[in-house]
């Protein structure tokens, strides 16, 4: 037990500074590896065999003994879903799909090892029937700008290391150290982001309202209970880049100056369970979450909450109930969650994704969301 304390507490980042240089650390730490090997692990590619994908990788990685050269990692969701299992070959992002266990050990030999491309495992465009090789050229990908989802491909969701490499939590400490609440909760405004479960409701307001409302006991909340048939955007994000959706969170409880939060998410999405769990206890050994965050005497736990499949706990009112352990009934709208939410605390509540864009506006500023 004394072994294991000693372990977390050696993990523990104590400052903004100590932050920013275990980043530069991890990133100077890849040293020879520079090929990347990345198995979509989202639930569509899961149930094409993705698994199966993943255990013949790490078998010919061994078996060749390039794990000093070849950094694998199995993501989350990398969006193109009606293609998968997807493999990206990196550094230029070699797009394979509809690969199959027996593909690996080619995939090794040509791509990784002699650096040619496999053809017949190409993504080809029906428009063009032009065989396409590079993801950031898949039509698919090519017309979007992918914010949230972006850095699914690079960022395997059960290691904090891969997300603070990539940036991760920077704006958490900008947040602490760097601005106020009230800046915060001005930059969220003047951003335009709304509530992106759909109703569309402006997120700055809700915070000032937070904010402003009387009580010492404030809760942050997270809605990932996500029942609309066929959607399922929350449940990628939450289980493809947690760390992002509890980031956000952080900041939000910071801004209104709570330091207590909970995700609700639907007991459906197993995956989105497993990886969020595994993103809070990673973050609280390594000082990001609990007690003192960074050394900023800010406080702040989130706990999980599982869903019972009821689709009206999407609603707010409902999800609140159903967290008090109450049947999940919507309440009269003229209750203002900002008020009396939780315990008849003022709760601050957002949708997973809206969380997850928390991070890059305080990174990038309102003007570069807006």
């Amino acid at each position: 037990m004394e072994q294991k304390l000693r372990q977390v507490l050696d993990k523990r980042i104590k400052s903004a500074q100590q932050l920013k240089q275990f980043r530069q650390t991890l990133i100077d730490g890849k040293g020879e590896k520079r090929i990347t090997v990345s198995v979509c692990g989202g639930t569509a590619c899961l149930a094409l065999g993705a698994r199966e994908i993943v255990a013949a990788f790490t078998e010919e990685i061994e078996k060749h003994e390039l794990q000093v050269k070849v950094e694998f990692k199995e993501t989350g969701c990398q969006g193109f879903c009606a293609r998968g299992p997807a493999v990206l070959v990196g550094p230029q992002k070699i797009f394979y799909q509809k690969v199959k266990p027996e593909d690996v050990p080619e995939i090794i030999n040509e791509t990784v090892l002699k650096g040619n491309i496999i053809k017949r495992l190409l993504y080809t465009d029906p428009a063009t029937n032009q065989e396409i090789t590079y993801e950031s050229d898949v039509p698919f990908y090519k017309k979007q700008t992918r914010l949230i989802m972006g850095t699914n491909s690079e960022i395997d969701p059960t290691n904090i290391e891969q997300y603070i490499a990539l940036g991760g939590y920077s704006a958490l400490s900008k947040a602490l150290f760097q601005l106020n609440p009230e800046k915060i909760v001005d930059e969220i405004t003047r951003s335009g982001l709304r509530g992106r479960g759909g109703g569309g409701f402006p997120t700055g307001r809700k915070w000032q309202s937070c904010r402003a409302a009387e009580g010492d006991i404030k809760y942050v909340i997270c809605n990932g209970d996500e029942g609309d048939p066929g959607s399922y955007q929350d449940g990628s994000i939450l289980g493809g880049n947690p760390h992002s959706v509890i980031e956000g969170m952080i900041i939000g409880a910071f801004a209104i100056g709570s330091h207590e939060g909970y995700i609700y998410v639907r007991n459906e999405y197993p995956l989105a369970v497993k990886h969020a769990r595994i993103a809070i206890e990673q973050a609280m050994d390594y000082g990001l979450l609990g007690d003192n965050i960074l050394g900023s005497g800010f406080n702040f736990k989130v706990t999980i909450n599982k869903g019972g499949g009821a689709f009206v706990c999407g609603e707010s009112s409902a999800l609140i109930a159903s967290l008090e352990g109450k049947v999940g009934e919507p309440k009269a709208k003229y209750v203002h969650m900002a008020e009396k939410g939780l315990w008849d605390r003022p709760s601050l509540l957002n949708n997973v994704k809206t969380w997850a864009n928390v991070p890059q506006i305080i990174n990038k500023g309102s003007a570069w969301f807006s």
